[in-house]
């Protein structure tokens, strides 16, 4: 609460400063630009700054809208004004206003566009555009009686200002719904839990899944080498036993081979030592996997 207080008072403070200040005529104006340019008068400086500083005020109370300081905005605004001074070139003639303004605007636009909100946005001049002149044209077009949502308006708004539909609906949605923290709770009560929860997911990691498809083909390979050590009805019986989805019945497999179940079982039993002893052979690290 102090601290609010302490920033509407240094508010309050730069607006009485500001509308103290004179106002300097077109010839004042520009002796003092010239003593800045030539001489880097600081005083000179300081009677051109302080005479424009209801332009940033004025310019600055515009963009309050986006929710952020209005001290802030002004000094962002008085940064741009001194880039205005040290740009400006009176022998063209043309009032240090009308240069400055666009200096103040630009230097604020950068601001709102820094801390508006969490999430980067409108870095190409495009974009900037779209953020800046979507509310005003939404606005416009509820005053004709146009719709103020939807395709046909993101239609006539993207080709005002030269962007795709889609940035429309994008930019849209971002200035519609505010920034909401991850670690706040999904409800009044404490125990629901934050937002982060829901973004949780079982699904294995991707270096994991890497890690396991290597080991599937490393352990494919091992098996194909090894099966190459059974004869026909052995490695027929493994395939149809072990390697299948739906694994054959020891009676199944005695009733196409012409022999008796426990044969078969007699076959499997001698295939599955003979293939461990192949891998083993191969110095494999999964035999017992």
């Amino acid at each position: 609460m102090a601290m609010d207080r302490a920033g509407l008072a240094g508010e309050q403070m730069m607006l009485k400063a500001a509308s103290r200040a004179p106002y300097l005529d077109r010839i004042e104006e520009r002796d003092l630009a010239f003593r800045w340019k030539e001489q880097h008068d600081q005083d000179a400086l300081n009677r051109i700054t302080t005479a424009h500083m209801r332009l940033v005020i004025a310019m600055a109370v515009k963009f309050r809208r986006y929710g952020l300081p209005l001290s802030d905005l002004i000094q962002e605004g008085h940064v741009g004004l001194l880039e205005a001074a040290a740009r400006f070139e009176p022998e063209r003639d043309v009032r240090f206003s009308t240069y400055a303004t666009w200096w103040i605007r630009a230097s604020m636009q950068d601001y709102i566009l820094r801390n508006w909100s969490i999430v980067r946005g409108g870095t190409s001049s495009a974009q900037k555009s779209l953020f800046f002149n979507l509310r005003r044209m939404r606005a416009r077009l509820a005053q004709s009686g146009g719709l103020i949502g939807g395709s046909s308006a993101y239609h006539e708004i993207s080709v005002a200002l030269g962007v795709s539909e889609a940035d429309v609906a994008t930019m849209d949605m971002r200035l519609s719904v505010p920034d909401a923290s991850l670690n706040a709770p999904l409800n009044d009560d404490m125990d629901a839990g934050e937002r982060m929860d829901l973004l949780v997911s079982d699904e294995p990691l991707p270096d994991e899944l890497v890690c396991e498809a290597i080991d599937i083909e490393r352990r494919s390979g091992w098996l194909r080498d090894a099966l190459g050590v059974l004869n026909a009805r052995e490695l027929q019986i493994i395939e149809e036993r072990r390697l299948s989805e739906e694994g054959a019945t020891l009676e199944q497999l005695g009733t196409t081979l012409g022999i008796s179940k426990e044969r078969v079982r007699q076959i499997e039993t001698r295939a599955l030592e003979k293939l461990k002893s192949a891998l083993v052979k191969q110095n494999v690290d999964f035999v017992g996997a």
